[in-house]
């Protein structure tokens, strides 16, 4: 591998990622990046574990997809271990899926019959949280390398940083804007019933708490029907 070459192409990919305007477009431009950059790559993914569940975050294609759904049926495979192994194991790299795996002996012989030949995972993880899993996936075995693996490895670590400052960024405006929707509702609340900015507030808190409603959503439609439902 050329790494003077692959160094550039990394440093305008990180360039790029921050330069991405939602946390989707985020995780799109990681995984079409893994597949641009990394040797081998055919498909990428994130994979996300909540419990025994799993989201396919920003596939490129059907085999990823095909792939986490497997894992999440059977409960095993190296991307469902890799998205929750509490920074214990932050890279997998299988050579070949064509025989059986001792590791994951169910998860192995279907994963080959949807295409499989040779897979490769990073955890995405900063030093505050995880992120879910970067999978790589080739269609021939031994398609990964080491040189591979350490260019995947340095793709996750950017996509890493990449994707907590766009979740941070959405958070920051989701909280903007909710602030401002609930100041909008308070508004209309004291216009209406004559009451104080106070009062108004309770009002909105006590339906969300009586309802169970999230607060942003009751003033949501206080906004949209000039008063509360």
């Amino acid at each position: 591998m050329d790494w003077g070459r692959f160094a550039q192409q990394m440093a305008s990919m990180a360039r790029d990622l921050l330069a991405q305007d939602s946390v989707d477009d985020t995780l799109e431009r990681i995984t079409a990046s893994a597949t641009e950059l990394v040797d081998g790559c055919d498909a990428a993914g994130v994979l996300v574990r909540h419990a025994a569940q799993v989201r396919s975050l920003a596939p490129t294609g059907r085999l990823v997809v095909d792939s986490d759904r497997l894992q999440e049926r059977l409960g095993e495979g190296p991307c469902f271990d890799a998205a929750h192994s509490a920074r214990g194991e932050r890279v997998f790299r299988i050579a070949d899926l064509t025989g059986e795996h001792p590791r994951w002996p169910a998860y192995a012989p279907r994963a080959h019959s949807l295409g499989v030949g040779s897979m490769m995972g990073f955890l995405l993880f900063t030093e505050d949280e995880d992120l879910g899993a970067l999978n790589l996936y080739s269609r021939k075995p031994g398609a990964f390398t080491e040189d591979a693996e350490t260019a995947g490895w340095l793709l996750a670590s950017h996509a890493a940083v990449a994707l907590s400052h766009a979740r941070t960024h959405a958070q920051m405006e989701q909280a903007v804007a909710t602030r401002h929707t609930i100041g909008e509702a308070m508004g209309i609340l004291m216009g209406s019933h004559r009451i104080t900015e106070e009062q108004a507030f309770d009002a909105l808190r006590r339906y969300s708490q009586e309802k169970n409603v999230k607060l942003r959503e009751v003033a949501r439609l206080v906004c949209a029907a000039g008063c509360l439902p």
